[in-house]
């Protein structure tokens, strides 16, 4: 049987980011991809042109049906708008007995917001502290802490004030760093992992973060432990970088499929 791995998210029409991306990138890594949809977007290579939440009562029959049937390996929390979604999918997810992966996104590639701004208290205070992994990128850490990462050396004090919020491990992303190799720092506030790769000139991007932490849920629930599952997905994502490709007339999305892509005959 494949592990059961569990995204809780928004969707993107535009199938770069969101549920789309992290099912996709589910069925790259070996496990069975299943969703529980919080929010409809309309969205494109362009932009997001709408926004559309789905009633709190939708989302915890989502997660029951999937749960109380098929069980959970692993969960994946990414786009969850409003603090009434986030209360919900973190009361679910603790309940849950499964890795928790919480992507805490806050805008898309384009810089559409995706949370309100009242969710952040209920994103500190509830959600994160039930995370096995916090995957945030840096505007996100400003969000979230007041931190700005200017460079490499801010990203320690960022992870603090991130683990204060009680995730057993953070995982600072340095992508938006702009220059030389793209640097993450994993930490549990007692150890420090600095995982670095090379950085790609290719400005289709999109999807990167729901990718990213779905391929370490995705790990988690093939066994692994929290550093080899962020290696193995800071790989996998690498690859995925590097192989984007042009959709439309924007910010292109990764390639998910890049490790056994087809030449066309």
């Amino acid at each position: 049987m494949l592990p059961p791995v569990l995204t809780v998210a928004g969707s993107d029409s535009g199938g770069g980011a969101g549920i789309q991306a992290d099912l996709k990138t589910m069925l790259a890594l070996g496990v069975h991809g299943m969703s529980v949809l919080t929010a409809v977007t309309a969205q494109n290579s362009l932009g997001v042109h709408g926004v559309w939440e789905l009633p709190v009562e939708a989302v915890r029959a989502q997660f029951r049906a999937v749960a109380d049937d098929i069980g959970v390996a692993a969960v994946k929390t990414g786009m969850l708008a409003s603090a009434p979604l986030v209360s919900a999918v973190a009361e679910l997810a603790s309940g849950a007995g499964a890795p928790l992966v919480v992507d805490p996104v806050g805008m898309s590639k384009h810089g559409d917001p995706l949370l309100a701004a009242s969710a952040l208290d209920a994103m500190r205070g509830e959600l994160l502290p039930v995370a096995t992994v916090a995957t945030p990128n840096l505007d996100e850490v400003a969000q979230l802490t007041g931190v700005v990462v200017a460079s490499a050396d801010d990203m320690p004090r960022a992870a603090e004030a991130l683990l204060g919020f009680g995730p057993r491990w953070v995982l600072v992303k340095g992508g938006h760093l702009g220059s030389g190799d793209a640097v993450d720092l994993l930490t549990d506030g007692t150890v420090q992992h600095w995982l670095r790769a090379p950085r790609h000139d290719n400005r289709h991007t999109h999807g990167t973060g729901c990718t990213l932490a779905s391929a370490i849920a995705a790990r988690l629930a093939l066994g692994d432990g929290v550093p080899e599952a962020v290696a193995a997905a800071k790989e996998y994502v690498t690859g995925a970088i590097a192989a984007g490709f042009a959709v439309g007339a924007g910010i292109g999305p990764v390639d998910h499929g890049w490790r056994f892509r087809i030449p066309p005959r």
